[in-house]
């Protein structure tokens, strides 16, 4: 078993997210480069991050199991970024206003000594309702979702902009899929349910 188990984010909701298991980690910021290669599909492009993010940390950290996730988001075959400030986030929800967004999640393990790597992509859909732009203004004023891909927060006000979800997990719409974490997280002989260390 790697000694530490580190995650490759800066993310508080990812690291809130992963306390959630009760297991020791620390976190790092990969500082790698996000745009998309041309051409490049949605569930494509949050694979090779997730990867890539667990791999910028394997040489300062040679005896890790090191969790790499990214996540994209995309409406009618465009992603959708963070938009960073509210003109764009109400764009961006005018543009999700009435259709589905399909957010695909990339999860990645690195075990740093033996440079094993185990990749997965969680795919979970939101279909919005239509949207007034008062009501789109009034909740970017509310919550200021500026540095979530979608331009929205589930885990708060978020959930009033929607008709149905679609998917297994819902931590993966947040950012990290911790079922299927579990899943590869065993796969390196580490059940949270029989570790008694607390994080």
């Amino acid at each position: 078993m790697a000694s530490t188990l580190i995650l490759a984010s800066s993310s508080p909701y990812r690291r809130a997210l992963l306390k959630q298991l009760h297991l020791p980690f620390q976190t790092a910021s990969p500082h790698i480069n996000e745009d998309a290669k041309p051409g490049e599909a949605a569930g494509a492009l949050a694979l090779r991050l997730a990867q890539e993010k667990s791999r910028a940390l394997m040489r300062d950290n040679p005896q890790s199991l090191i969790i790499g996730s990214d996540q994209v988001a995309e409406c009618r075959g465009q992603i959708l970024g963070k938009p960073g400030n509210r003109d764009k986030a109400i764009t961006q929800l005018q543009a999700c206003s009435g259709n589905k967004v399909t957010f695909h999640t990339g999860l990645s393990l690195l075990e740093s000594a033996s440079n094993r790597q185990v990749s997965t992509v969680e795919t979970f859909t939101v279909y919005f309702r239509p949207l007034s732009l008062p009501q789109i203004e009034k909740y970017i004023e509310l919550e200021e979702p500026y540095d979530c891909a979608g331009s929205f927060k589930v885990e708060g006000l978020g959930i009033a902009l929607f008709e149905k979800l679609d998917g297994t997990d819902i931590n993966t719409l947040i950012g990290l899929p911790l079922i299927r974490l579990v899943d590869l997280l065993g796969e390196f002989g580490i059940d949270p349910l029989k570790s008694t260390a607390k994080s």
